[in-house]
């Protein structure tokens, strides 16, 4: 059983948070792209949240796989209450291997679960191979240059981030959310690896290109917040985009 069976419930919940929706799924969507008959694999897909989303813009094949129990539970209750024809798979990316030839594997905050450079890279490879030639990799992820100073300037947004010691390879970044419904809080960890640590990772595998992309916020949440409500969000960057063409 994974820490995330407990909180399984109140992550997905976590999901309807303004930013969740205006920054977070704007920005991931924007770096798709078109998704119609695609193959996808979504990692540590959770409870299916975004692997929904890919089927109904049109992908023609998606995977999850997710190292949660409960979470799959969640995703599998979903498919069969609206059946999608998305295949859930219980699965440690670590120790995933290859289990076919995808357009684009993808993921929300996978790479940040890597507490080394060798587990950053064991993911990576896993990515790797489950790609065509030509595919891509796009994951959201923590952003690991955001200042420590500026990590409880999220609070309005929902979460803040914590650490306990400064920030070297390996470093525990502490989420802490409070849900969008109640004042019930959650935490979880990240781990702090260099934008260097992360460039060496995909550049030794062989990747062409690696673009870092910046949150941006839709127009319905500049029309519903008004700008300088995500002002703060946009100047301290807490989460980054991540493409990678194989």
């Amino acid at each position: 059983m994974t820490y995330y069976d407990f909180i399984a419930q109140e992550y997905k919940k976590s999901k309807q948070l303004p930013f969740r929706l205006h920054i977070e799924a704007y920005t991931y969507f924007h770096l798709l792209g078109n998704l119609v008959g695609k193959s996808i694999l979504d990692l540590a897909c959770g409870e299916g949240f975004y692997t929904r989303q890919f089927k109904l813009q049109g992908a023609a094949r998606v995977i999850g796989v997710e190292i949660s129990e409960k979470m799959i539970e969640l995703a599998r209750l979903e498919e069969t209450r609206q059946p999608q024809d998305i295949e859930y798979i219980p699965g440690d990316v670590l120790e995933l291997g290859k289990i076919g030839s995808f357009d684009l594997v993808v993921a929300s905050y996978l790479l940040n679960y890597a507490s080394s450079r060798e587990q950053l890279l064991k993911m990576c490879q896993n990515i790797f191979a489950n790609l065509k030639l030509g595919g891509r990799f796009v994951t959201m992820n923590n952003n690991d240059s955001q200042s420590p100073i500026s990590y409880l300037t999220t609070e309005k947004y929902g979460f803040i981030k914590s650490i306990d010691s400064p920030l070297v390879e390996g470093t525990p970044i502490k989420y802490t959310f409070t849900s969008s419904d109640s004042d019930h809080k959650f935490s979880f960890d990240n781990y702090y690896l260099s934008r260097a640590t992360y460039e060496w990772a995909f550049q030794s595998l062989g990747f062409k290109e690696v673009r870092w992309h910046k949150p941006i916020v839709s127009p319905q949440g500049v029309e519903e917040f008004g700008q300088e409500f995500w002002q703060d969000f946009l100047d301290c960057v807490p989460i980054v985009g991540i493409e990678c063409l194989k």
